[in-house]
């Protein structure tokens, strides 16, 4: 069950790209670093206005699948009981959509192929650069289990 339910997460996160992109990288300008932010904006291709409001809609739209999503999974759907049986499977089902993002979305989808290139943007690239990476890996490696841990501590 908890592999269906990383694979509903990581189709969670597909489905919000895709949306999110389907006029344009600009439309998801939000995760890319403040510079390209910028550019975008000094381009005229968007505002501060809507990349605020878009940050806002996309952040909700993530994380509360993902941590409250997450251990209603666990322990209402898997009826998982204590804190080990929840802490493993919300660890899981996290790590496995994080996994996801940062191999299939950031690795592969925004690193090598043209969807998420915004014109006139270019020379700001690669737009996931190697501090990025790192913060996003010990994000999904470090950060991911812990929300677990205090997720099935709470809830055990």
């Amino acid at each position: 069950m908890v592999v269906i339910e990383g694979l509903a997460l990581c189709f969670w996160l597909l489905l919000i790209c895709v949306v999110g992109t389907a006029n344009g990288a600009v439309g998801l300008v939000v995760f890319y670093n403040q510079d390209v932010k910028d550019r975008v904006v000094e381009l005229g291709l968007t505002t501060p206005e809507r990349i605020k409001r878009t940050q806002a809609i996309t952040g909700a739209l993530l994380m509360i699948p993902m941590l409250v999503g997450t251990p209603a999974m666990v322990y209402g759907i898997n009826g998982a009981k204590g804190f080990w049986e929840g802490f493993w499977q919300m660890c899981f089902i996290l790590l496995f959509s994080g996994l996801f993002d940062r191999l299939f979305i950031d690795e592969y989808w925004v690193g090598h192929t043209k969807a998420w290139i915004i014109l006139g943007t270019e020379d700001l690239m690669p737009y996931i650069n190697n501090k990025n990476r790192l913060f996003k890996w010990l994000g999904t490696v470090v950060g991911f289990p812990l929300f677990a841990l205090i997720a099935a501590a709470v809830m055990k």
